[in-house]
């Protein structure tokens, strides 16, 4: 399993890219950019993408071609956007690999939050204002409620945050949070048409505009742009 990171193909580890280059098989998802999979030109391509509100591969099935990739082949890798251990259903697929006793390595890779603190130069910590984070998405399981009680912490990082931002936002104000908290959109993280929205947490309730990709919200006091800060 490696971590194709946020999605710019420089961004993936070293170790990362030497396993594309030797890989006989790839499963990738579909955040995996064409860029990416050039690393790895040698390599049968199987795409086992899932988007939000398309159609996409069932888990079950995932699981199943992973199992029988890795029986007819040397090296096969699950090409996963960002880090596979965050919101990349890994602990589904380990479990259907273990049960097969399949060897598994992983490669850890950029997680998209850290990618987008790193591409608007906002820190998702400062000392004084905040010194805890908390990753979360709006998607749940089947036996799991709607909507699951927002974390209680410093800053907020909502992965796949596009149409349910306005929600959270709501939600937000509802538990008095001030109308006028930073927020930070980030759309399409490190690739050429990333994009990057700053506005209250007001505003945000309002709903976002048409995302052309994924978006990933920040939410916080730790989001003020600093005084001299240059422009995105």
């Amino acid at each position: 399993m490696v971590g194709a990171g946020p999605g710019a193909p420089d961004l993936i580890t070293v170790r990362g890219a030497q396993l594309l280059a030797r890989a006989d098989i790839v499963l990738y998802d579909a955040l995996v950019t064409p860029e990416m999979l050039a690393l790895c030109a040698g390599a049968e391509l199987i795409s086992v993408g899932k988007r939000s509100g398309q159609r996409s591969t069932a888990q079950a099935v995932i699981n199943q071609q992973l199992v029988e990739c890795a029986r007819r082949a040397a090296v096969v890798v699950r090409l996963k956007g960002g880090d596979p251990m965050l919101f990349g259903r890994a602990d589904e697929e380990l479990r259907a690999l273990e049960a097969e006793g399949i060897a598994v390595e992983i490669v850890p890779g950029i997680t998209t939050a850290v990618a987008a603190a790193a591409a608007t130069r906002q820190p998702l910590t400062k000392r004084g204002v905040a010194r805890s984070v908390a990753f979360f998405t709006s998607s749940t399981a089947p036996d799991e409620p709607d909507h699951p009680a927002l974390p209680e912490t410093d800053t907020l990082v909502q992965y796949m945050g596009g149409r349910e931002a306005a929600a959270t936002a709501e939600r937000l104000l509802a538990e008095g949070r001030r109308r006028d908290l930073p927020v930070v959109v980030v759309e399409n993280c490190s690739r050429a048409d990333q994009r990057i929205l700053r506005m209250t947490l007001a505003t945000l309730a309002h709903g976002l505009e048409m995302a052309h990709g994924p978006m990933l919200v920040m939410i916080g006091e730790a989001l003020v742009r600093r005084e001299h800060q240059a422009p995105d």
